[in-house]
């Protein structure tokens, strides 16, 4: 059985990756990303389907201590404002549910930026410098972590486990973080895990990694469950097999699976009877679920109907 890699892990932390482990291979937990309070996706979801997913991931980028609101686009401006109050709205849901909660933090840069400062194109933040003593990209960057670990304390008293995936695509150099290459954000990603484990002891989080390259894998002693996020270019029936391969050699086969994001939901009738051990999928929000762009209606029903999938 699969521990958590935090030893002082709460129950409700090792009761999760428990059910996670158990869940593997013998059926897969339906995920939903919202990015807004009305959760407009989960509502499309039970209009169509009757059901609600398991597991609901929640953005913290308007968390972010450092968004330059004075050159920012409307596009940008709008994601920030319709973003706020998500975590309120998810310890509320966590109280009242027995659902699973997965954060995704589109971290604006620490230092200067404008607009969508998560991009690498906008912000000349260096993520090298971060890991050097006594520079301001380091002092900025505790910084920040500092405010969001204390966001998180109310979940830690109400011993809500969360499956915590900071530096999430750092397989690619898209987000500041990756952009120096996935070493950078494997280092990045231990420093967060030692502030918020010996320090601010947020032994409710269970520990994603998100990278499928072997150069980035912080090792097994930091990493709880291995995910990996998938956008096909165009829609093919599948079960992702071929990227649930990759994904463990390139990391550990000691570890449970995640489709942390996809954009195409799995074809549940080749899944269920592959039973690519992958424990949960998260279907990535706005127009990946709601309309038919991406998802029709027919395999939206197929995947909540089937008795292989679980649902809230």
């Amino acid at each position: 059985m699969q521990k958590p890699v935090n030893k002082n892990a709460s129950k409700g932390a090792v009761a999760l990756l428990k059910y996670l482990e158990e869940t593997a291979g013998n059926k897969i937990i339906s995920g939903q990303h919202t990015q807004t309070i009305p959760m407009e996706e989960i509502t499309y979801i039970k209009e169509k389907t009757g059901k609600e997913p398991k597991l609901r991931g929640f953005e913290l980028l308007a968390y972010s201590p450092n968004i330059n609101y004075d050159d920012a686009s409307e596009a940008c401006l709008t994601e920030v404002y319709e973003n706020r109050g998500t975590l309120e709205e998810a310890l509320r849901w966590g109280n009242e549910t027995d659902g699973i909660i997965t954060f995704s933090f589109h971290w604006f840069s620490p230092l200067g930026g404008r607009d969508k400062a998560f991009y690498s194109e906008h912000t000349d933040f260096d993520p090298e410098k971060v890991l050097i003593e006594g520079t301001k990209e380091r002092e900025a960057f505790y910084s920040d972590l500092e405010k969001i670990a204390a966001l998180l304390v109310p979940f830690k008293e109400a011993d809500i486990p969360i499956l915590w995936r900071p530096f999430h695509e750092s397989d690619g150099k898209w987000f500041w973080w990756g952009r120096k290459g996935p070493k950078v954000a494997c280092e990045l990603y231990k420093l967060v895990y030692h502030l918020f484990v010996d320090t601010y002891e947020l032994n409710n989080l269970l520990w994603v990694w998100n990278c499928r390259l072997e150069e980035g894998y912080p090792g097994d002693e930091y990493v709880d469950v291995i995910s990996v996020d998938i956008y096909l270019e165009e829609y093919a029936k599948t079960d992702y097999k071929k990227e649930y391969e990759e994904l463990i050699n390139a990391t550990t086969k000691n570890k449970v699976a995640a489709l942390a994001e996809i954009g195409y939901l799995p074809d549940i009738n080749i899944l269920s009877e592959s039973k690519v051990p992958y424990a949960y999928f998260m279907t990535w929000s706005k127009e990946f679920i709601i309309g038919e762009q991406y998802n029709s209606v027919d395999s939206l029903k197929a995947v909540y109907d089937s008795s292989y999938v679980v649902t809230l």
